[in-house]
Parts: structure tokens; C-alpha cells; sequence
């Protein structure tokens, strides 16, 4: 039997044994190869069931867990070994929506809790995280630190936008959506002012940048891949 170890979110036991009753793959997360899943377990304590979030995280087992039939259900012993739990499935998870596919685990967390806010309605928090997603995203864009953009760009996420687009790093036509960020994210985050419009604006421009900075990028490897894999060229 698959086992468990965690804290209890029913009654709060710590460091508790869970039985694992069922799993559902999330689908490949990060690095080609990082894989989350819901794992449905009972407490030994309470008795009561939990939906825990689990990534794997050993390279060298990433075939074997995926099959519901015989994968995670089915492992005789502690899959704590081989996942790392980051978190269990609450209210809190009611109606958010995933990030997009291949991004970088970091910026993924920042848009989840992004998209949470978003469903309690917290619409200044919402925008405050979409802001940062955007931030981490757009650093790693930036030249070396001797060449162009001056520093007050570098630091500005608003004029860093501005000189991206002007540059061609961002693609034109997201630059439409990019106004809320230079006005309602700046409401936001100084004046707690924004409605669910402005910051559902924010949400849809971050996700939009996220997946044509990392998501489109990666679909087009991976069917390049294949086409070789077809032709027999790997």
C-alpha cells in the first residue's frame, strides 16, 4: 500500500501516516520531466480524507507513477521518498485556474497564489502577485547590466515594458494589454484601489506574456522533437 506522511489539515496531527486511496496527474509542470499530482489519502488518525499536492521529484522514477491502475496507488511504501507535497486541495482552490504549461516553478507559485486571490475576491493582492509574476518574467529578458536599459528602467516594471516593446524583446501586439500595468498596478499597490476589472485585466496580460514567453516556446521544441523522433534523426 502507498503511504503518506504529513500533517493532518482535519484535525491536526502532526507528522502522520496517510493511506493513499487514488491519484490524478496535473500534467507536467517544470524541466520536461517534474510531474504534479492530487493524491487522494486517508488519516490514520482521524479517519478522514485529504487531497494532497505532490510533485515528483526524482528524475529516475518520472515513467512509473502516471498510470492510475498502477502507478502512485499501487507503490508499497512512503512516497514521501519521491514527491515533495506542496500543499492539499481546500476552499481556497474553488474555481482557480492553473498557470500556464512549462513556466519556471518560482513564477508559477507567485501566479497561483495570484489566481487565489482572484477567487476570494482580494483584488489588490491579485494584483500585486500578477505584478510580480510579470516582474520575474520581464528580469530575465534584461541585457547584461553594462548595455541598455538605463538603471531607472531596469527598476521600473511599468518603463521596463515600455522599452521592451519599443526594443521588440515583447511582441507588439501584447502591448495593448500591458496599459494596466502601468496605471491600474500602480493603483493597486499604492492607493489598494483596484476593482475585479482592472485587476482581471492584470490577470489576463500576465497570463497572455507567460505563455508566449515560455509556453508557446516549449510546445514548439517538444513538436520539433518529435518530428525527429519520427524521421529517425534521435
Amino acid at each position: 500500500m502507498a503511504l503518506l506522511t504529513a500533517d493532518c489539515p482535519r484535525c491536526g496531527a502532526h507528522h502522520v501516516t496517510f493511506d493513499v486511496k487514488g491519484q490524478k496527474s496535473q500534467g507536467v509542470i517544470a524541466h520536461g520531466w517534474v510531474e504534479r499530482f492530487e493524491i487522494f489519502s486517508v488519516c490514520r488518525h482521524c479517519h478522514r480524507s485529504t487531497v494532497f499536492i505532490a510533485d515528483n521529484n526524482n528524475y529516475d522514477s518520472r515513467g512509473i507513477w502516471r498510470d492510475e491502475s498502477s502507478g502512485v496507488v499501487t507503490y508499497k511504501g512512503y512516497l514521501n521518498d519521491y514527491f515533495e507535497l506542496s500543499g492539499y486541495v481546500s476552499l481556497k482552490d474553488e474555481g482557480v485556474e492553473d498557470p500556464p504549461e512549462y513556466i519556471p516553478l518560482d513564477i508559477a507559485a507567485v501566479y497561483t497564489e495570484a489566481v487565489t486571490c482572484v477567487s476570494v475576491k482580494c483584488w489588490n493582492a491579485a494584483a500585486s502577485m500578477f505584478r510580480l509574476a510579470i516582474d520575474l518574467a520581464t528580469k530575465s529578458l534584461l541585457p547584461p547590466a553594462d548595455q541598455d536599459p538605463p538603471a531607472k528602467v531596469r527598476r521600473s516594471l511599468g518603463l521596463r515594458l515600455e522599452w521592451m516593446f519599443k526594443s521588440g524583446v515583447l511582441p507588439s501586439e501584447l502591448e495593448p494589454l500591458a496599459d494596466c500595468i502601468k496605471e491600474d498596478g500602480n493603483d493597486g499597490a499604492h492607493a489598494g484601489s483596484l476593482t475585479e476589472n482592472e485587476a482581471l485585466d492584470l490577470k489576463d496580460f500576465t497570463h497572455s506574456l507567460l505563455e508566449r514567453l515560455y509556453t508557446v516556446p516549449k510546445r514548439l521544441e517538444l513538436a520539433a522533437l518529435r518530428r525527429r523522433e519520427r524521421r529517425g534523426e534521435i
